[in-house]
């Protein structure tokens, strides 16, 4: 039985990442995908650790070839989500999240109209910005500009079939394990996963 691909957005400085790296440390049968970057490794960065690190020609190519489920050039960089890193998981039976933006996400599902997706939210404008503040790594300008593109990128939750607010992270990665659990008992997984007991219950 294949497994089930999950799309996880957010704005930036939501907590995504962390709510995602909480609850797969929970699930044994679900795993990250590492997505294919052009851009040169930043210290302590690995290779097929972080990302699959390539070189632009090479993503260029792989582009051409249609190996990707999503990609874009972001700050210069490609970055993207080859199938290679995610059809042999899910035709093994494993489960696949992927953590892209909102855009990669309608990629995503154009090709992959079974995946499920989940948006993230923050409680509040302030808390948004408060977290962004908390980084100290970013003037008052840029955290102006930051607000603003996470506010875009939050206009497309409705792309998305479910929503967390991450207010309190315990209850927020809870809620995401939902997710995971809930997505196994639909009626056409557990159909492909009990067909011999399906059967043996319905024989004569």
């Amino acid at each position: 039985m294949r497994g089930t691909l999950f799309i996880v957005a957010a704005p930036s400085g939501a907590g995504k990442s962390s709510v995602v790296n909480a609850a797969i440390a929970r699930d044994p049968n679900i795993s990250l995908s590492i997505s294919f970057t052009s851009r040169a490794p930043r210290p302590g960065e690995r290779h097929s650790e972080h990302y699959h690190f390539v070189d632009r020609a090479t993503f260029e190519q792989m582009i051409e070839e249609g190996e990707f489920f999503e990609h874009a050039l972001v700050h210069g960089d490609w970055k993207g989500t080859a199938k290679q890193s995610v059809e042999p998981q899910l035709a093994a039976g494993r489960d696949v999240l992927l953590e892209i933006d909102w855009q990669g996400a309608r990629q995503v599902r154009a090709q992959m109209p079974g995946a499920i997706s989940v948006f993230i939210l923050p409680p509040s404008t302030s808390a948004l910005e408060q977290r962004m503040r908390n980084r100290g790594q970013d003037s008052d300008d840029v955290i102006r500009q930051r607000l603003a593109a996470a506010r875009d990128e939050m206009s497309h939750y409705g792309e998305f079939d479910y929503l967390i607010v991450n207010e309190h992270f315990a209850v927020a990665v809870d809620e995401m394990c939902s997710i995971f659990t809930a997505s196994r008992l639909r009626k056409d997984q557990q159909v492909a996963r009990h067909q011999p007991l399906i059967s043996e219950l319905l024989s004569d």
